[in-house]
Order: C-alpha cells, then sequence, then structure tokens
C-alpha cells in the first residue's frame, strides 16, 4: 500500500518543477492501493505543486449534449474520471467556463489561469487553458494512460493545420457562472469523426528523442512531457501531412 510520502518522493523523482505549472491525466485505478485512497492521491499531488500550478481537466462533454446543453460550473459532474470530479470540489480550487472541456486549477495564479474560457467557441482554442499550457511550457503528466488521453495534443490539431475534427456549425450551449448567471457558450464540437485513437502514435518517437520520459507514480506507469516540446514535435508532422493523426 503506498502513503503520501511513497507518493511524493516518486513525484520528486520524476523530476517535475514545483514551481511550475503540472497538467495531469490520470487513471485512478492504475496507481494501486493507497492509505487513504484518493484524497491522498490528491495531497501528495497538491503538496508537491504548492508553489506552482496544479491542473487537471474537467470535461462535461459525456453530460453536456445538445439535447442537455447547459453546463452548471458548481453542480455539473467532471465525466473524465473519478480523481477529477474529487479535486474540482475541493477547497481553493478554481474551475473554468468552458461548456465541454473546463479544466480545475490549484495554486499560483489558479483564478487568472482558468479565467475566459467561456469566450471560446472550440474545445482547445486560443486564448484558453490548454492553450496557456503552451504558453507557460506546462509539464503534462500522464498516469497510467497514455497519449490518447492527452487533450493537449487536440488543441495542437486546433492550432496547427491538422483535419478537422470540429462541427462545420456551432451549437448551442450555455454556463451558468458561480453567480448563477447563464452564459450563452456556442460551440464547434468534436465529431469523432478523427478522435484520439491515434495519439498514442506519437510516443515512441517522443520517448526516443526524449520529448517524453517514463516513470512511475504508485503502481502506474507515468509519461512526463514539456508542452512546447510535444507541440513542437506534433506540428512538424501535421506541416508535412494535415491527416497524420487519420492514419493510424
Amino acid at each position: 500500500m503506498y502513503t503520501k510520502q511513497d507518493l511524493l518522493n516518486q513525484l520528486s523523482a520524476l523530476n517535475i518543477d514545483p514551481s511550475g505549472t503540472l497538467k495531469i491525466h490520470v487513471s485512478y485505478k492504475a496507481i494501486g492501493e493507497v492509505e487513504g485512497r484518493g484524497d491522498t492521491v490528491l495531497d501528495a499531488l497538491a503538496t508537491y505543486m504548492k508553489p506552482g500550478l496544479l491542473v487537471l481537466p474537467s470535461h462535461t462533454w459525456g453530460n453536456v449534449t445538445e439535447k442537455n446543453p447547459v453546463m452548471d460550473v458548481i453542480h455539473t459532474p467532471s465525466c473524465v474520471g473519478a480523481l477529477t470530479e474529487l479535486f474540482r470540489k475541493r477547497p481553493e480550487v478554481h474551475r473554468s467556463l468552458h461548456p465541454a472541456h473546463s479544466v480545475v486549477a490549484l495554486g499560483k495564479a489558479a483564478a487568472e489561469f482558468v479565467a475566459g474560457e467561456e469566450k471560446l467557441e472550440t474545445p482547445c482554442g486560443k486564448g484558453g487553458a490548454y492553450y496557456k499550457l503552451w504558453e507557460k511550457d506546462a509539464q503534462i503528466l500522464l498516469i497510467g494512460v497514455n497519449s490518447t488521453r492527452n487533450t493537449f495534443i487536440h488543441g495542437i490539431e486546433e492550432w496547427d493545420g491538422a483535419q478537422s475534427d470540429l462541427s462545420p456549425h456551432r451549437k448551442d450551449f450555455y454556463v451558468i457562472n458561480h453567480e448563477g448567471k447563464r452564459l450563452h457558450t456556442p460551440q464547434y464540437h468534436h465529431t469523432g469523426r478523427v478522435g484520439s485513437e491515434a495519439f498514442s502514435k506519437i510516443e515512441p518517437q517522443a520517448i526516443e528523442e526524449g520529448v517524453m520520459t517514463l516513470g512511475k507514480f504508485g503502481a502506474a506507469t507515468t509519461l512526463l512531457m514539456s508542452a512546447k516540446k510535444l507541440r513542437n514535435m506534433v506540428a512538424s508532422h501535421l506541416k508535412k501531412d494535415p491527416l497524420y493523426f487519420s492514419r493510424f
């Protein structure tokens, strides 16, 4: 059984900058048995990143749909894992106002980081949280999952000319903010024509070239990467072939 200190020791061994920005995608089950369960996992991450900024997804694309087009920032649950749902309910955690791809952040300038996502018209638009990961050269840590769960790559698709997986027309979606005000947030949403199943094809090259490094967190295998290095590598493929992720 892993303790909080065990997890802190492993985070230190991964060479994560505790004063920087860290975005996490995680499978709780893959971590194994932890003393104190999910709260201990989040405590370890929050403690390690206390000088910096810790970011997790709190996406709602699975439960905010055309038939149910309203995301309530306080009450609508995350659809991307138990730890993300547990994290978003913690005090001092800030959630962005994106109707489908919100994130939650804790730490240095967290409120500023999540601000403005209600103005986006796409899942990972410029000026939003995923673009800010690139601007900050955040580290992205995959815990027990592979690159098919790395939403940042969807951002690279948007910014660097991949074949579009976005709907041709905007659909009406809405966000209820912390004050209870209903905001109109129309979206070009992911259609699923391309999807993320091919994202893992980049991993062998990324590991070989040092863009990604392997490690452990609990019993889970991890992949750690720089947002800027990852974008540079993926964008070089998309420049040569906009259909790169369609050929799998």
